[in-house]
């Protein structure tokens, strides 16, 4: 049997700046970057607060604590993007990459990765070894998949089990959820079920649908993006399906915050009535500046998490014990 009451996941994409690098440097995004360092800290000590469970998707670079280690993990096929600037391999760890977390914390982040250790009741899953981009010309589903393999291979030398994906700017296809089946992986994040959001490569990005995702993050103009449990299973692999992406305090929109959290708590309110799921995500360096806003901000869903757990069993789990569930009951 699916779960009797409403589920309220929360998955982070676990990147530093591994995930922005093709977009944005060090001297423009490099504090966010710094500060992604006490935001992971911060976020368990919540967590535990509210008895919240996470998972937290690390791309696969951070799970190697030197260079040496990142330059004796590279997976067999490197992705061959027409944008030769997509990929980090090659002159871009050569040239920007330091030695190690001491020498650079831009690049390193296995401390994290060792802190959630100590917190089993969260989870690990993957981000791709490299931030692989599934809709980008020129890379394939066999450069995908030795790109997967050798991110499961590094978290198994560390006794990590990886059973969740998170696709870097959620980039799905079905050819590669194919592939997720086929190397065990249970589960992944897709996107909200409306137009604004449905995965594209950058170049068909545009800034038209930025803006209306932006005004839906205030105004509800796409719904509340909560799933019923059977919609969740089509495959082998679960698509614990995005509703919100939990933008970072700006300074410019701070009178519109208490429509932000509205958004936000409202939708919640509607999954923890009608038993369904509601999926908040985001990028710990999201949170990398602005800390006692973004902290402040993230508590008050907390409390309202709590209000209604108490209220109508509303539960707090993992993308892959859910997923787990899930497909128990389809067998």
């Amino acid at each position: 049997m699916p779960p009797k009451n409403g589920t309220f996941v929360i998955s982070l994409d676990c990147e530093l700046m591994w995930g922005v690098r093709d977009e944005v440097g060090k001297n423009a995004y490099g504090q966010h970057i710094l500060g992604d360092h006490k935001v992971i800290p911060g976020l368990l000590n919540l967590f535990t607060q509210y008895q919240i469970k996470g998972t937290f998707a690390f791309v696969g670079f951070l799970f190697c604590k030197n260079k040496d280690e990142i330059l004796s993990h590279l997976p067999d096929k490197l992705p061959s993007y027409s944008d030769k600037n997509l990929s980090p391999f090659g002159e871009y760890i050569q040239q920007e990459v330091g030695n190690d977390y001491g020498d650079d914390q831009y690049h390193f982040g296995w401390p994290q990765i060792d802190l959630l250790l100590q917190n089993p009741e969260q989870e690990i899953g993957t981000h791709t070894f490299s931030h692989f981009y599934c809709l980008e010309k020129g890379q394939t589903p066999a450069e995908f998949e030795a790109d997967i393999q050798m991110a499961l291979k590094i978290a198994a030398e560390k006794n990590i089990k990886i059973q969740s994906i998170i696709f870097p700017r959620n980039q799905v296809s079905d050819v590669y959820l194919r592939l997720c089946e086929g190397l065990g992986l249970t589960c992944y994040r897709g996107t909200e079920q409306s137009w604004i959001y449905s995965a594209r490569s950058l170049k068909n990005e545009s800034l038209f649908r930025r803006f209306i995702r932006l005004t839906d993050a205030y105004i509800n103009l796409s719904g509340h993006h909560c799933y019923g449990y059977q919609g969740l299973v089509t495959n082998k692999v679960a698509n614990i399906a995005s509703s919100r992406f939990l933008r970072p305090y700006t300074h410019s929109l701070r009178l519109l915050e208490t429509l932000r959290l509205r958004r936000i708590t409202r939708a919640m309110t509607y999954a923890a009535k009608h038993n369904q799921v509601y999926h908040l995500w985001w990028h710990p360096h999201n949170f990398g500046i602005n800390q006692p806003e973004n902290f402040s901000f993230l508590e008050k869903i907390l409390q309202h998490y709590n209000d209604l757990h108490q209220q109508y069993s509303f539960s707090s789990k993992t993308m892959t014990e859910l997923s787990l569930e899930l497909l128990d009951n389809e067998q």
